[in-house]
């Protein structure tokens, strides 16, 4: 007799092909320079699209761990992002290869934005577009909030966390690093291996 949980896991992993273990340099500096050049508005979503979704080097669980650590430290979250993930797949030269591929498209865009916006900035057009641009990347980060939040947050008290982290940066204006120190202290001593388990 077939056990349909069995065949539904296999069926499942069947269907997902395995995260890699390594990539080239030449392959994690174009994929970096591809996110940098098209990350409008924040760059979280198309890094969960680039490096989960798409290319499968990192599966869910080590994004957020990833991402979590990048949020950690001094520095954009993009750079910290890519040093990571380069170094993951292929050590030091991946690393930078990595933060050189996603800092590259961004300087030489914005120093060309940069000129034009000096000189055409005031117009309503440009203020506009600006507008519109800051709506839909607003849109981006809620949207990768919700794909990971359902495979990362395992229960209620989790949402908690959440929660207490928003109000107390965006209600009580507490600076994000003490916020992610009090609130991933509490949630680590949550989530500590118990007695017995």
């Amino acid at each position: 007799m077939s056990n349909p949980g069995v065949e539904s896991a296999a069926e499942a992993g069947a269907a997902a092909p395995p995260v890699a273990a390594t990539a080239s340099v030449l392959r994690i500096f174009v994929a970096f320079l591809v996110i940098g050049s098209t990350s409008f508005g924040g760059p979280v979503p198309y890094l969960r699209e680039h490096l989960v979704t798409r290319r499968r080097w990192l599966d869910d669980k080590t994004f957020v761990e990833l991402l979590s650590i990048s949020q950690s430290l001094p520095g954009l979250n993009a750079t910290n992002m890519a040093i990571l993930v380069g170094d993951r797949l292929a050590g030091p030269r991946g690393a930078l290869a990595g933060v050189i591929g996603m800092c590259l498209p961004g300087a030489i865009i914005m120093f060309v934005v940069g000129v034009l916006y000096r000189e055409h900035g005031a117009y309503a057009w440009t203020t506009a577009a600006l507008k519109g641009v800051a709506a839909a990347s607003v849109g981006l980060v809620l949207a990768t909030v919700v794909q990971l939040s359902e495979k990362s947050l395992d229960g209620r008290f989790d949402f908690v966390f959440v929660a207490v982290t928003v109000v107390a940066v965006e209600h009580f204006h507490v600076s994000v690093p003490v916020a992610l120190i009090g609130v991933g202290a509490a949630a680590i001593l949550w989530h500590r291996p118990r007695r017995g388990t």
